[in-house]
């Protein structure tokens, strides 16, 4: 069974809408696939864990609940990974960032890194890797590799997305069954030439404004 997790919120289906419309300009775009990585990330820190903690409230003393300490890494693939980078620091604003980046052979079509820039303590923390696709699956196996390469243990890793294709989903699935796959939208197919559909076209360039 794959293992994957399609955010259903209704803020989120509605702001997935707005950036599929092919005349949503890049402005637009921008804001709102941050505004969708916060609402992604408020839900997938759901089982983050909490301890006691004793305070002193305006009135008395009293044991609260805090997070306990658990260590977070956001880490987008580049390029379009950075469009949900803001989004999740709104939550997280005490999360260290690493990044990931890859390029395609034009003969392979296999990806290869070219940059990799991580925290020292990447086998001690939960790692949010965040890419607006996924497609083949392709950079996501790689960027995967690449931290666990690097010492990351994938039961830490979590693939977050906003649109995921069924064929990536099982890629991913099958080269690490440990990583859990969250996306706002588990999109038919790829075309055939690895775009999903319906998708929202290519996120980096939607993003960015190039072509």
């Amino acid at each position: 069974m794959a293992q994957v997790t399609v955010m259903d919120h209704p803020l989120i289906q509605h702001k997935l809408t707005i950036i599929r419309q092919k005349d949503t300009g890049t402005k637009d775009f921008r804001e709102v696939v941050s505004e969708i990585a916060m609402l992604m990330a408020y839900e997938v820190t759901r089982n983050m864990p909490l301890e006691d903690v004793e305070i002193e409230t305006p009135l008395v003393k009293s044991i609260q609940k805090t997070l306990s300490g658990k260590k977070v890494a956001i880490v987008p693939i580049l390029r379009a990974g950075l469009g949900m980078v803001d989004g999740f620091l709104a939550m997280l604003p005490a999360a260290k960032v690493g990044h990931v980046g890859l390029y395609r052979d034009e003969e392979t079509l296999q990806p290869h890194e070219y940059f990799v820039k991580m925290p020292a303590d990447i086998a001690e923390r939960q790692l949010f890797v965040v890419d607006p696709m996924l497609a083949t699956g392709g950079s996501a196996v790689a960027a995967i590799e690449a931290l666990v390469k690097r010492g990351a243990k994938p039961r830490n890793i979590k693939f977050i997305c906003l649109v995921a294709a069924p064929e990536g989903v099982k890629v991913l699935n099958d080269e690490y069954p440990e990583v859990e796959i969250v996306t706002a939208a588990l999109d038919e197919k790829l075309n055939e030439i690895g775009y999903i559909l319906p998708g929202l076209g290519d996120a980096g360039d939607r993003l960015f404004g190039t072509k």
